[in-house]
């Protein structure tokens, strides 16, 4: 999501206390900053602190603490204060003994305090006493005081380069460099007593990173991510995902991921990742040779990577500075609020940096289109179509206003049925409509089930393939399961048939990572029956590798392998074929957000069965779609079903306009926020009458409004404003029209106004302008 204009929308609120029967909007005005703004702040001043890299930084309140790290040429112990408010560094009172002066070891916050663990310690300038810690200081922030624990019994080997972080009163130490080698264990120790504080090694299971060093990790819905890293020689871009509860690791594995979004961000090492809401934010760091600086964000529900576009003014020089970071590594990184912010690092030609730099984040509730969609599948609620398939004529019921949308296919398969029923009743083409569901889920007066019949498709492949067509997903099944995986092959074999890339694309993706040593032979004889001659190429691939061909011809599966697979087998082991590079890119299909697009831009026209009216003026629409993303709608569809099928559009007592009205609909069908303001004002309580899944809409219609009421604008706004009672909206109108009433009186939209908004304007001039500035005013028009 591209957010170059948006801004954060503050808390939203109404005011009840005007009218008992005119419910009054109160936008709630207040200081706001560009969402994914980048800001450089004062640097640290050389007499404060040391520009440095492979320190930490920890937030407390409104204030960034940067521990330790290194000037290029000496260790640092020192402590350093950025207050986030003001601006201003200082270095911060301390008492005690502090930590030897160390790089690379981690800090944290508990309670009121920060915790330091490890890191590499000694005198890099003559290569001397160089070693690892794992010595534990507490920092207390209100009094400044260094304390040490001095721990009993077992102890982490010391380390450098590790992560950590806090979760359930403990601070969890994972992986890191002992001096020897790259480690992948984990350890915790409970902060909450220091007298009865012992570290307790945890056993891990699930898929465990491999040793590494050089990576964050960051706490997210309750799971601790680990992402890219040095592993040994090798640096990857894997992302992880360990759950405290099971001490469960999960590689989330990036070739499942089709969603028409970017890549993960190449592999690194050095960069920083923090979190905020549902999302993973990862800077910096050295990659293959370079040091980028794009921010990429990671969508823990979407399970989705995208790289932020910064707003244009974060690439705006202020005093010849540039507002946004440059490449780096072994930085640090902190989030206050709504914001993160970075600090030092090494940059080009390995110099310190002291810089500091603050980034804006967007906090809008997520889209809920595909769940939404997802939902309409697995209630079945006004199913129109019933697809009879394969030689057991099995029932699979849908929605002819998805599936038609989404599959060309089986939208000319549904057309044929009806051009058919049609031609047999001798009039139109009838609209789908329920019939086989519960009384309670129908309106009283449905059309029977559209009954289409698909000989080629097995029920069980077919229900992932609707899955796929309602979510844009796939719920994948148990991973390197044979009967899963055959089950995915048959779906591919549909997704081929039925000319969805995107779902090929899915499939092939997940049998690609679930081939394994024990159903690498079921896998590829399944291939070579069904022709899929790609994932058969696959399967053949993967047995002759070095690594894997002694193991699987032992097995006893290889021994009934059909004999022409085995002569394959063989002949391709002595001499493998030479590997083909395509330039040709991979056609990874429509989104669901696109076919939506389509099909309410005309697409979906002769699907229609519903009309909605708005101030008398009809707007065919389509029944499921509008129940799937509106609880207004389901509940009217299942009990209150106009008999002609048409339905009253209006906001409570407050109808629309047209404009407005067609925004509504483009979130409703593909989820898209994008409108004028005067539009968001009309908007700005649909979700509460309609009854949205969340209040995304309203959250951008806010920002909107806040954000883009410009000169040229603001009349149509404040007469949006005057209809629907947003009195503070009206308020900060007549605000801009008097300050700005020369230029505003030269819009012909001034002459189109009510005459009680013109009174408006003249009460208002008459309140904020003197007698002298009116005199000057009147002898400029």
């Amino acid at each position: 999501m591209s957010c170059k204009s948006t801004k954060v929308a503050p808390s939203v609120d109404f005011d009840h206390s005007c009218s008992d029967s005119v419910e009054y909007l109160t936008l709630n005005f207040g200081p706001f900053e560009t969402v994914h703004r980048w800001r450089r702040l004062p640097p640290c001043d050389e007499f404060v602190g040391a520009r440095r890299s492979k320190h930490t930084v920890v937030a407390y309140r409104d204030a960034i603490y940067v521990f330790g790290g290194d000037n290029g040429k000496n260790m640092l112990n020192d402590l350093l204060r950025f207050d986030v408010k003001d601006c201003s560094w200082c270095r911060a009172f301390t008492t005690g003994t502090p930590p030897a002066p160390r790089y690379h070891h981690s800090a944290v916050v508990y309670g009121s305090s920060m915790f330091v663990f490890g890191g590499y310690t000694g005198d890099i300038y003559s290569n001397s006493n160089l070693k690892n810690k794992n010595d534990l200081f507490e920092y207390k922030f209100a009094t400044g005081q260094w304390t040490e624990w001095k721990v009993e019994g077992s102890l982490p080997v010391a380390r450098s380069a590790h992560g950590a972080t806090v979760y359930d009163d403990k601070l969890w130490i994972f992986a890191g460099y002992d001096g020897n080698a790259r480690l992948n264990d984990m350890w915790t120790i409970s902060l909450q007593d220091r007298e009865h504080a012992c570290w307790e090694e945890i056993d891990q299971s699930g898929e465990i990173p491999p040793s590494c060093c050089n990576f964050p990790v960051a706490v997210c819905r309750d799971k601790m991510f680990v992402f890219s890293g040095q592993s040994g020689a090798k640096i990857t871009n894997n992302l992880f995902q360990f759950e405290f509860k099971g001490h469960m690791w999960t590689r989330i594995p990036t070739e499942h991921l089709l969603r028409g979004s970017p890549p993960p961000p190449q592999r690194r090492y050095g960069h920083t990742m923090v979190a905020f809401d549902r999302h993973l934010y990862v800077f910096g760091g050295a990659a293959d040779n370079t040091l980028p600086n794009e921010l990429h964000c990671y969508d823990v529900d979407s399970q989705t990577w995208e790289v932020i576009q910064p707003s244009l003014d974060s690439e705006v020089c202020i005093y010849l500075c540039c507002q946004m970071p440059s490449g780096r590594l072994f930085h640090a990184a902190a989030v206050i609020q709504d914001a993160m912010y970075i600090f030092g690092g090494t940059v080009d030609n390995n110099v310190r940096s002291g810089e500091m730099y603050r980034f804006q984040f967007s906090s809008y509730p997520k889209c809920t289109l595909h769940e939404d969609y997802g939902k309409l599948w697995e209630n079945r609620q006004f199913c129109d179509v019933e697809f009879i398939l394969g030689e057991r004529e099995e029932r699979v019921l849908g929605h002819i206003a998805i599936v038609t949308a989404r599959c060309q296919w089986l939208r000319k398969k549904i057309l044929q049925k009806l051009k058919q029923e049609s031609s047999e009743e001798g009039d139109e083409a009838p609209s789908g409509g329920p019939k086989d569901i519960p009384a309670g889920n129908r309106p009283s007066s449905s059309p029977p089930l559209l009954e289409v019949s698909i000989r080629e498709a097995e029920a069980q492949p077919f229900e992932v393939l609707m899955q796929f067509l309602y979510t844009d997903k796939i719920q994948y099944p148990r991973r390197g399961h044979v009967q899963d995986v055959l089950l995915i092959m048959d779906v591919y074999k549909l997704a081929l048939s039925f000319k969805l890339s995107r779902l090929e694309q899915l499939c092939v993706q997940y049998i690609e990572a679930s081939v394994d040593l024990q159903n690498v032979l079921s896998v590829c004889e399944n291939a070579n029956k069904l022709q899929l001659d790609q994932l058969k190429e696959h399967c053949l691939n993967f047995v002759v590798k070095e690594s894997h061909f002694n193991q699987v011809i032992m097995t006893k599966e290889f021994e009934h392998l059909s004999t022409p697979l085995i002569v394959e087998i063989v002949r391709r082991k002595q001499q493998p074929p030479p590997r083909l590079y395509s330039d040709q890119p991979v056609d990874i299909g429509t989104s669901l957000v696109q076919d939506m697009k389509a099909y309410l831009e005309g697409g979906g026209l002769e699907f229609c069965n519903i009309v909605l009216l708005l101030d008398g003026h009809p707007q065919p629409a389509h029944q499921a779609i509008l129940a799937a993303r509106s609880s207004y709608f389901e509940a009217m569809f299942r009990s209150f079903m106009p008999e002609d099928g048409q339905v009253n559009i209006s906001i409570g007592e407050m109808v629309p306009s047209k404009q407005a009205f067609e925004s509504m609909l483009r979130y409703i069908y593909y989820g898209d926020v994008n409108m004028p303001p005067e539009d968001s004002l009309y908007l700005f309580s649909a979700p509460y009458y309609y009854g949205f899944s969340n209040n995304r809409l309203q959250a951008y219609c806010k920002q909107n409004l806040e954000m883009n009421v410009t000169v040229e604008n603001v009349l149509q706004i404040l007469e949006a404003a005057d209809k629907t009672q947003a009195l503070d909206m009206k308020k900060h109108c007549l605000h801009i029209i008097v300050h700005q009433f020369i230029k505003v009186s030269k819009l012909p939209n001034l002459r189109s106004l009510s005459q009680l908004l013109l009174l408006d304007i003249i009460e208002s001039l008459a309140t904020h302008i003197s007698d002298k500035q009116c005199a000057e005013m009147c002898s400029d028009i």
